[in-house]
């Protein structure tokens, strides 16, 4: 591992994890269905352990300081691999009260791993390309992660039928290897604390119109994609009739094809006009949500939801990167951490949403995020009219 970057050592444990984290999570719901959770239920959990987990990130970004994130994440990660163990006994048990205990937990360790990699990253190197590495390299591999417990799920191995439990031990398997690598990367340990804030993060916010309408932003898009995403699993196997192997086929496929536009998007195709750039991303999935909802069609819901997967991944260095790269390195933790508060806190509003539009009827979900997008789009237009304000007066 020394001759390897620490950078890339970083994007390694990153990839395991991210493995873990797309085998079991994309059986998530459904186990819990299984063990006689509605989707209300579900959602409610799933929300519950977002909004904990805006109050651990709270906490990390006060208290813990960069010579100290390695320790941290590794904590995070030993702390997910006994919850996903105590788990694993519980299925099947009726004890519903751990059930969600051990849920909530796991949301929270999941978000407190992945909100602390990229401010570890930065105190090595800081550009858009290894932001947008840094987001592929999780894409990517949770779609490997989905991969496996499609080609495995049903499917019996020695005499051994592979349910979602048994997803859930691989995917604990993937975790400890994670813990493993993180264990022996030994560059991290002599970063030096440059965290010397005289401003509070909200003041250092607020200061900037820039930056505080980035975090409305932020909040107004994590609960457009929350509000109809939210719980894809289950939308797949009970509107749609799929299987849960040909839910986790199609979610997987248009995965890695996600991943590979964001990667071609990068490289080749962003448009010199952001303005566009926002419209092919966003103005489409309006349009394609609003139609959905309108008809009530679940083919054009279907290609709605489609369309809307695939392009998620691309485009992130310009609808992100320019403000998250724009703070500077003594900010940069206590930065990245409150705009991961700010996404979560969509994503607990919206997912919450989408328990409830889930039991009214399909297109109700669609229509809400509709309905956000507006907002969101508006919002972005206006961000990017700032940006080219301010590149003028320089």
């Amino acid at each position: 591992m020394k001759k390897i970057k620490s950078e890339n050592q970083i994007l390694i444990m990153l990839a395991f994890f991210s493995i873990s984290i797309g085998l079991w999570e994309n059986f998530r719901q459904l186990w819990l269905q299984d063990n006689g959770f509605s989707a209300t239920n579900i959602s409610n959990i799933i929300s519950i352990g977002t909004l904990i987990s805006v109050l651990g990130i709270i906490f990390v970004g006060k208290y813990i300081k960069l010579n100290k994130l390695k320790a941290f994440i590794i904590c995070s990660l030993f702390a997910k691999f006994i919850n996903l163990v105590f788990l694993l006994k519980l299925n099947n048990s009726a004890s519903n009260t751990l059930i969600n205990i051990t849920i909530v937990i796991d949301v929270l360790t999941s978000y407190l791993v992945t909100t602390s990699i990229y401010p570890l990253i930065t105190t090595i190197i800081k550009n858009n390309t290894i932001y947008s590495k840094r987001k592929l390299t999780e894409y990517l591999f949770r779609d490997l992660g989905i991969l496996i417990g499609g080609l495995l799920i049903g499917k019996e191995i020695v005499g051994i039928l592979i349910n979602y439990n048994i997803c859930l031990f691989i995917s604990i398997i993937f975790l400890a290897i994670s813990i493993i690598v993180m264990f022996n990367i030994t560059n991290c340990e002599s970063i030096e604390n440059r965290e010397k804030h005289k401003l509070s993060i909200l003041k250092y916010v607020a200061k900037s119109r820039l930056q505080l309408l980035y975090h409305i932003y932020t909040f107004i898009g994590a609960m457009a994609w929350s509000s109809a995403l939210g719980l894809k699993m289950l939308t797949l196997t009970n509107y749609f009739r799929y299987t849960d192997a040909q839910a986790t086929n199609y979610l997987l496929i248009v995965g890695l094809l996600a991943d590979l536009i964001g990667i071609l998007v990068l490289k080749y195709f962003t448009p010199k006009n952001d303005y566009i750039t926002i419209t092919f991303k966003f103005g489409i999935r309006f349009i394609a949500y609003l139609i959905a909802f309108i008809s009530n069609n679940v083919f054009i819901i279907f290609i709605a939801m489609t369309w809307s997967i695939l392009i998620s991944t691309s485009y992130e260095n310009i609808c992100d990167g320019y403000y998250i790269n724009a703070v500077e390195n003594e900010y940069q933790l206590i930065y990245t951490n409150f705009r991961y508060v700010i996404r979560y806190l969509g994503e607990a509003v919206g997912v919450f949403l989408c328990g409830l539009m889930y039991e009214v009827g399909l297109k109700y979900m669609f229509g809400l995020s509709a309905f956000f997008l507006i907002f969101q789009i508006s919002i972005a237009y206006y961000l990017i009219y700032l940006r080219k304000s301010k590149e003028v007066t320089k």
